[in-house]
């Protein structure tokens, strides 16, 4: 009877600290999965992305490939890369981005709304600003990547795509 008490103490434990590190992923848990995306404007593309806890629901992974990169008939690149979302202090979700062309942006991730988010780069750190968003609605993902050159006031869309899950 006392093995079995103590493997209950041990066993709640462990539900206890599962449930603790699912709740810092509760405001992008509406990323969670795989979906299609379609870019509009500039250069047409189209490819896919997932977001998906690893490391034992440590880290939030997205990762990203172009299946098809084309302006007009032309292939004009191939682009894959891997986003790792992360909580050092509880309640703080930050992100490092990493892609086949050899960038790397460090990211601050907010939640304004329940099926909205936005990874901020750090603005600290010299060159463009970036700001990477996703908005779920009515089951269609958008997304939008713009970037701030030192001295303008706004932020300019790059690339915008949106899909569905697939």
């Amino acid at each position: 009877m006392r093995k079995i008490a103590i493997y209950l103490l041990l066993c709640a434990g462990c539900f206890g600290e599962q449930n603790t590190q699912d709740d810092h992923w509760k405001s992008l848990r509406f990323l969670i999965g795989s979906w299609d995306a379609k870019t509009s404007g500039g250069a047409q593309s189209s490819g896919w992305y997932a977001f998906a806890p690893d490391l034992k629901n440590h880290v939030l992974v997205r990762r990203s490939s172009a299946d098809d990169c084309k302006a007009g008939s032309e292939s004009i690149c191939e682009h894959s890369d891997v986003l790792y979302i992360y909580s050092e202090v509880p309640g703080k979700l930050h992100a490092i981005y990493f892609d086949s062309e050899g960038h790397v942006i460090h990211y601050k991730v907010t939640s304004p709304t329940p099926a909205s988010a936005v990874f901020f780069s750090d603005d600290s750190i010299p060159g463009p600003q970036y700001r990477l968003s996703y908005e779920l609605a009515a089951g269609m993902m958008r997304g939008k990547f713009q970037l701030k050159i030192p001295g303008q006031a706004d932020f300019k869309s790059y690339l915008e795509w949106s899909g569905a899950r697939r």
